[in-house]
């Protein structure tokens, strides 16, 4: 594994115990307003581990919340019992940036739990499609995990499923900022090396939803590094 998918695996892993240690304390509860878990959440990263930076804005969302995507605005809401929550995270870790997206069930709602899963195995299906598709590009895999969500009774909520990311700040193009998201049609391909002939890095995100029941839920964490592939 290479030294830039090395630091960005150790970016994921810290995000990843951040969201446990949110859990694990209870963080994620009923009577509390999305604006206050974040709150609390900022506070716990900056005290577990010094950190002070974000890539972007950080988003606790829950109930009919979970439908949106990170680019919508929506009212601070106060979580209920039995609901399901997805927090969304963007930590710079030293000069790394982590994006890390994780769905929490409050209670024992089968279908929550259920949808919960389900995000994690499209995932799963979708990292899988990447490994075995060399050529594969940003188009051709949005069009493969929002079919995925169909297959399992949901609606693939949002127009991306994923984007780049690296060392903070990651390559943009601002005249034409759609060229490094997973979207339809975008012919990019996600082996495209950059134009110093360095490996990109992409972030994949999915993102379920039910209109009738009016939940969602989210999940996004590093494509391209494999935990597996680690140097211990």
């Amino acid at each position: 594994m290479d030294v830039t998918s090395q630091a960005l695996l150790a970016a994921q892993l810290k995000a990843e115990a951040l969201f446990a240690e949110v859990i694990e304390r209870g963080m994620v509860s009923a009577g509390k307003l999305e604006s206050e878990l974040s709150a609390e959440i900022h506070a716990l990263a900056q005290s577990r581990f010094g950190l002070r930076r974000h890539w972007h804005k950080r988003i606790a969302r829950s109930g009919p919340n979970t439908m949106l995507t990170y680019h919508d605005e929506s009212d601070d809401r106060r979580i209920t019992a039995d609901d399901i929550v997805y927090l969304d995270f963007g930590p710079v870790f030293e000069a790394w940036e982590a994006d890390f997206g994780r769905t929490y069930v409050l209670g024992a709602d089968p279908i929550k739990h259920r949808l919960a899963a389900d995000i994690a195995d499209a995932f799963q299906r979708g990292k899988e499609f990447y490994r075995q598709s060399p050529n594969l590009t940003a188009g051709e895999l949005y069009d493969y995990v929002a079919a995925l969500a169909g297959s399992y009774g949901w609606e693939f909520g949002a127009a991306t499923a994923g984007h780049l990311i690296g060392p903070f700040p990651h390559e943009r193009r601002p005249k034409d900022p759609k060229r490094f998201s997973i979207r339809h049609g975008n012919s990019i391909s996600l082996r495209e090396p950059d134009e110093r002939g360095a490996v990109r890095h992409w972030i994949l995100e999915i993102h379920f939803i039910d209109r009738v029941r009016r939940i969602g839920g989210f999940l996004e964490e590093l494509l391209t590094v494999d935990v597996r592939e680690a140097v211990v």
